[in-house]
């Protein structure tokens, strides 16, 4: 049996994508056995206390909150119109031609044009699956944005957490979904780089994926700190009074002192 290049797509890319599908069944396992080990168990465990500290401020108080979700919102409107511009980009260029200007012989491997097809249908999917995570991500956060806004009416902190996760959970698929076309763009280089690309993007993610923060429970502010801004606030309120009775004093001073020159000047006429 004779070795033809074109068996380094049948063995590496399998390859490449198993270890790739293999890490993040393990992430999944890690997400819902151990959470506190992944980073994302960490977000949402910070996720779910600042939602629950946010809803305790009044309606006309809870800008702050608003401001951080709209940012959010505008990164995932930003990747998801990326997303989209890159698949429609890949599908013209399908469309356009049947002629891949990195067909040569410096790519080490199958270079026939159904294998090529298949490399940007791949890669069409993956920013698809992209775009659709994102919208949906979008669509979360501002579901909980209404809610937050929401003046005068007990909304229970379940439903605003379960939309912030929900969003937070299309992000980090959206994100995947990325990693995803950044290895299969690597295949159009041939399937070396792919494999290559495959194991170093484990290895990277593997280290930003893990968490050794132990998760905080955040309770109450302390005793401490609460007399603290008391006293702060109390100074502050002092301040200003003694600045407007001094201004008083000064005005009332300043009136006498008129007063006084105009009696003299009557006098002297």
């Amino acid at each position: 049996m004779v070795w033809r290049k074109e068996y380094l797509d049948i063995v590496l890319v399998p390859s490449g994508l198993l270890i790739m599908f293999g890490y993040h069944l393990y992430l999944l396992y890690r997400c819902l056995k151990f959470p506190h080990t992944t980073v994302i168990g960490y977000e949402n465990h910070n996720t779910k206390a600042w939602v629950e500290k946010m809803l305790l401020l009044e309606a006309n108080d809870r800008s702050l909150a608003l401001t951080v979700i709209n940012g959010t919102v505008s990164a995932s409107t930003f990747l998801a119109t990326t997303s989209l511009a890159l698949s429609s980009l890949i599908g013209a260029w399908i469309g356009s031609s049947s002629h891949n200007i990195f067909t040569n012989i410096l790519i080490y491997g199958d270079t026939s044009t159904s294998v090529v097809s298949i490399k940007y249908i791949s890669l069409l999917i993956c920013f698809l699956l992209a775009f659709g995570s994102f919208v949906q991500c979008v669509r979360c956060y501002v579901h909980a944005n209404f809610l937050i806004s929401m003046p005068n009416t007990d909304v229970p902190v379940s439903y605003v957490q379960k939309s912030v996760l929900r969003g937070s959970l299309f992000w980090s698929v959206g994100l995947r979904a990325i990693y995803f076309a950044t290895n299969l763009l690597f295949w159009i280089f041939g399937p070396i780089p792919m494999f290559a690309a495959s194991v170093i993007m484990v290895m990277v993610l593997h280290i930003l994926d893990s968490n050794s923060t132990p998760l905080h429970q955040f309770g109450p502010a302390s005793r401490q700190n609460l007399f603290r801004k008391i006293g702060e606030e109390i100074t502050a309120v002092t301040r200003v009074i003694d600045h407007h009775e001094r201004s008083q004093e000064s005005r009332s001073n300043a009136s006498d002192v008129l007063g006084s020159d105009h009696r003299l000047q009557e006098r002297q006429g």
